[in-house]
């Protein structure tokens, strides 16, 4: 089956290089308002493992596709107003959440964000009108606005799916790792070409690893990261104990003693490798993700 006309226009969006000096600007003040790196982990989504945005929107989206039901039932003026209003109030922690991946992505995918942005603030500005239409007593233009602001969010979320499955912005790039390396254990170095206390690279198969030696002992970690791809082996150790290796992309740390993620702007955590020295030789086999 062939694709709709339009897709061509929306594959299209992630080579239209006008848009980069509005995303430098909105990037810019992204950093300058987000500045707590806590606050900016919570909105990735940090804390649950996955990003934060897709289920932020699913309030303002719901709440306006109610109140277009609704609309179509007598009675029900108040609650639709309502739920518009909950849907406007709903808005500002999925943009928030929203802006702050979208700071961290890569130009394509910036580039397709910044229109699925602009198209979900005409629809909020679309059902901002209509509320005010239906408090003022025009109940007939308030239901034109929502009709118009629901074509609008639509095409937003349209767009956002097609950056979201289509360009892979905040999907995990080490979800294949485990189909990848095959099992049971495996050189990956000699224990002296290790320096202790830094940072080494290793392959298992076509695998990346980063290693870091410590007291006899070695920690690894798939070096792709699973935010964007970047090169761990090639990122800044951060030592206060529980040593973490910052990815030189865009500075998602990890623990390298079990991969988690301590700061985003990644989410899911990297692939942990089991280490035991044999003969100087070290060997790693990838440890289960439940363990």
């Amino acid at each position: 089956m062939k694709s709709l006309p339009f897709m061509d226009s929306i594959n299209q969006l992630e080579n239209a290089t006008w848009l980069d000096p509005a995303a430098k600007s909105i990037r810019k003040v992204v950093k300058n308002v987000i500045r707590q790196r806590d606050l900016r982990d919570l909105l990735h989504g940090v804390p649950f493992g996955h990003p934060l945005h897709p289920v932020m929107v699913q309030i303002p989206i719901g709440a306006w596709t109610s109140a277009s039901i609704l609309d179509l039932v007598s009675g029900t003026q108040k609650a639709s107003a309502v739920l518009i209003g909950t849907g406007i109030t709903a808005v500002l922690p999925a943009v928030a959440s929203g802006l702050v991946d979208w700071s961290k992505s890569e130009p394509g995918p910036q580039r397709t964000g910044l229109v699925h942005a602009g198209v979900n603030v005409v629809a909020t500005s679309l059902y901002a009108i209509s509320l005010i239409q239906r408090c003022t007593g025009r109940e007939k233009a308030g239901k034109i606005f929502s009709l118009a602001g629901m074509a609008a969010v639509s095409t937003g979320g349209f767009i956002g799916g097609h950056l979201a499955y289509r360009q892979g912005a905040s999907i995990s790039r080490v979800i294949d790792i485990p189909n990848n390396v095959p099992s049971g254990w495996h050189q990956v170095a000699t224990l002296d070409s290790l320096e202790e206390g830094k940072l080494t690279g290793g392959t298992i198969g076509e695998t990346p690893l980063v290693l870091f030696r410590r007291y006899g002992t070695v920690r690894a970690l798939a070096a792709t990261c699973s935010h964007l791809g970047g090169p761990l082996n090639e990122g800044k150790l951060i030592d206060d104990g529980d040593p973490c290796v910052e990815c030189p992309w865009h500075q998602s740390v990890f623990s390298l003693r079990t991969g988690e993620v301590i700061h985003g702007p990644a989410t899911a955590p990297q692939p942990h490798f089991e280490t035991r020295i044999v003969e100087g030789q070290v060997e790693a086999r990838l440890r289960p993700a439940h363990s």
